[in-house]
C-alpha cells in the first residue's frame, strides 16, 4: 500500500465554489490529490457512481446511538460498493460534524497530524474543515501536530468525502492522518475526541481502513472475519492481540482501535457488520486480494429478551457452581451479550446482601463478565463466607450493566438513584452502584462519605486534589 516518490503540496488559495457547506475564500482549499485516480475527476460520473452504490446498498436493523463508522478506502471501482454500505447508515441523519482518522500511507511522522484549516475540495464541491475543534486537538508535546504535508498524497481520508457529499447535508470535517503513533498522541486523541462527542451528539467518527492485504482468498477471509469479530464485540484488547500476532490485518489499525477506544468511553456496546468483501469478489482474481469491510459502533440498550438471558445465566451460574464447582460455557448467537462489557453481579439472601463482585471495565464478552462475576459474588466476596448448596433455596440474583467510567467534574452533577460512584486516591478505591444510596436512604453527602469510607479513606477524602471522582450510570436487571 505504500509508494515511492516525492510528496508534493497539493494546498493552494481559492475562491469559493458550490458545495457541501459554506466557505471562506480567505482559507485554502487542499485541491484533491486521488480524483482521476481513486475516484472519477467529472463531477457528473462521480456523482452517479456513488448514487449508484448507495442505490446497492442495503441498511442493517440496529438500536441505539451510531457513534462511529468502520469504511474502506480502496479505489472505488474495488471497495466503493462495501464503502457504501457504511453511508447509507448515515443518509439524512442529524450530523453536522464528522471527524475522519486514517492511516499515512505515503508520508512517515511520529504522532497525528490533524488538518487544522480551510476546506478540502472534491469534484463535488468544497468541504469545511471545523477549524475551532481541529485546533483544540493540537498539541506539541502530545505529538498532535498539524503537517499539511503528510496529507499531499494521501487518500484515505479524501475518498470519504464524496459518500458524506451525497448522504449529509451541510456538515465540517475534522481529517486526522495517524503517522507512528505514541502513548501521549494516542491518549490526547482518546482524551479530547471522547470530551467533543460527549457534548455533541451530532458529530461521527469514521475510521477509514482496508483489512487484509495480497492473500490468497481463503486465507483472506478468515484473516477478516477475527478482525470484524473483535470489532463487533468491541474489544480492544483482542483486536490489539490480532494485529500484532499477524492473525488479523488492518492498515489503518491504529485508527480503528482509536475509534473503539473513544467509542467504548462513550459506551459503544457492539459493532454491526453491514458489509464485508474483497477485491477478488470484484476481479475474480482470488489469488492475491485485499478485504473490505463496512461496520457501525452502536450504543445499543439491552431488549427484555437478552435482560432475561442475563439474569437467567447469573442465576444458574450461582447455583451450578455452589452444587458442583463447574460453570456454564456461556455461549450465546446474540451479537449484543457475545460484546465486550462491565457487570456487577448481586447475589441477596432473605433480602440481606449475601455477595456482590464486578468489574469495571468492558473487557470480555457480557456473558463471561456475568458468569465470572456470579462465581466471585458467591465464593469470593471478602464480606461473606463462600455460598454452601443450602443456601440456594431462597437467594434473589440481580445483574447491573455498567456504562463507562466518566469523570466527574462537579458534585452537584451526582443525581442520586441515577449516578454510581467510583472514587480513586492514593491507592485506594471505591464504588457504589446506582442503586445502592437509594436502597440505604441517603442523601449525598452521605453517599460521598459513605464511598470513602467504602474505599479505606477519610470521610471528606473526595475533596482532595489527587482524588479522582467517576460516574456512572447502569442498566439493572432483576
Amino acid at each position: 500500500m505504500t509508494r515511492t516518490g516525492r510528496i508534493v503540496l497539493a494546498v493552494v488559495v481559492a475562491a469559493a465554489v458550490s458545495g457541501t457547506a459554506p466557505f471562506d475564500s480567505h482559507n485554502a482549499v487542499k485541491e484533491p490529490s486521488v480524483a482521476g485516480s481513486f475516484y472519477p475527476a467529472d463531477a457528473g460520473e462521480l456523482r452517479r457512481m456513488v448514487q449508484g452504490f448507495l442505490a446497492a446498498a442495503r441498511t442493517q436493523p440496529a438500536q441505539g446511538r451510531l457513534i462511529a463508522l468502520v469504511s474502506p478506502h480502496a479505489g472505488y471501482v474495488y471497495s466503493g460498493q462495501v464503502a457504501a454500505h457504511s453511508y447509507r447508515h448515515v443518509t439524512d441523519r442529524p450530523v453536522d460534524t464528522v471527524i475522519l482518522i486514517g492511516p499515512s500511507h505515503y508520508a512517515a511522522f511520529r504522532g497525528a497530524s490533524v488538518y487544522a484549516e480551510g476546506a478540502w475540495r472534491t469534484p463535488l464541491g468544497d468541504v469545511k474543515i471545523n477549524e475551532r475543534l481541529a485546533r483544540s486537538l493540537l498539541d506539541e508535546r502530545s505529538e498532535v501536530t498539524f503537517n499539511r504535508e503528510a496529507y499531499a498524497q494521501e487518500h484515505s481520508l479524501e475518498v470519504q468525502l464524496p459518500f458524506l457529499q451525497q448522504t449529509l447535508k451541510e456538515f465540517t470535517i475534522v481529517p486526522i492522518l495517524i503517522g507512528n503513533p505514541t502513548q501521549a498522541s494516542f491518549r490526547r486523541l482518546v482524551d479530547r475526541l471522547t470530551e467533543t462527542l460527549r457534548k455533541n451528539d451530532r458529530t461521527i467518527m469514521i475510521a477509514s481502513t482496508d483489512l487484509s492485504h495480497y492473500h490468497d482468498y481463503g486465507t483472506a477471509k478468515t484473516k477478516d472475519q477475527k478482525v470484524i469479530n473483535a470489532i463487533s464485540r468491541m474489544s480492544v484488547e483482542d483486536l490489539q492481540e490480532l494485529l500484532a500476532a499477524g492473525e488479523g490485518e488492518a492498515c489503518g489499525g491504529y485508527p480503528v482501535l482509536l475509534t473503539m477506544m473513544v467509542g467504548r468511553n462513550l459506551g459503544a456496546t457492539n459493532g454491526v457488520l453491514y458489509s464485508a468483501a474483497n477485491s477478488g469478489d470484484v476481479t475474480g482474481d482470488r489469488s492475491r486480494v485485499v478485504g473490505y469491510a463496512a461496520m457501525g459502533l452502536y450504543r445499543s440498550p439491552l431488549g427484555e429478551k437478552q435482560r432475561k438471558e442475563l439474569l437467567a445465566l447469573a442465576r444458574k451460574t450461582v447455583i451450578q457452581y455452589v452444587r458442583t464447582g463447574t460453570m456454564p460455557e456461556g455461549t450465546t448467537s446474540d451479537p449484543r451479550l457475545a460484546a465486550n462489557g462491565a457487570t456487577f453481579v448481586t447475589i441477596n439472601r432473605r433480602h440481606m446482601l449475601r455477595g456482590c463482585i464486578g468489574n469495571i471495565q468492558p473487557v470480555m464478552p457480557l456473558t463471561q463478565s456475568v458468569i465470572r462475576n456470579a462465581v466471585s459474588a458467591a465464593t469470593q466476596d471478602p464480606r461473606f463466607p463462600p455460598m454452601g448448596p443450602e443456601e440456594l433455596s431462597d437467594i434473589e440474583v440481580e445483574v447491573t450493566v455498567l456504562s463507562p467510567l466518566e469523570p466527574l467534574a462537579d458534585v452537584k452533577d451526582i443525581r442520586i438513584g441515577t449516578h454510581g460512584l467510583y472514587l480513586v486516591q492514593n491507592g485506594h478505591s471505591g464504588i457504589f452502584l446506582p442503586q445502592v444510596p437509594v436502597e440505604q436512604g441517603w442523601d449525598l453527602p452521605t453517599y460521598l462519605e459513605e464511598l470513602c469510607q467504602k474505599a479505606g479513606l477519610p470521610a471528606g477524602a473526595w475533596k482532595e486534589k489527587d482524588a479522582q471522582l467517576f460516574i456512572f450510570t447502569a442498566d439493572i436487571v432483576k
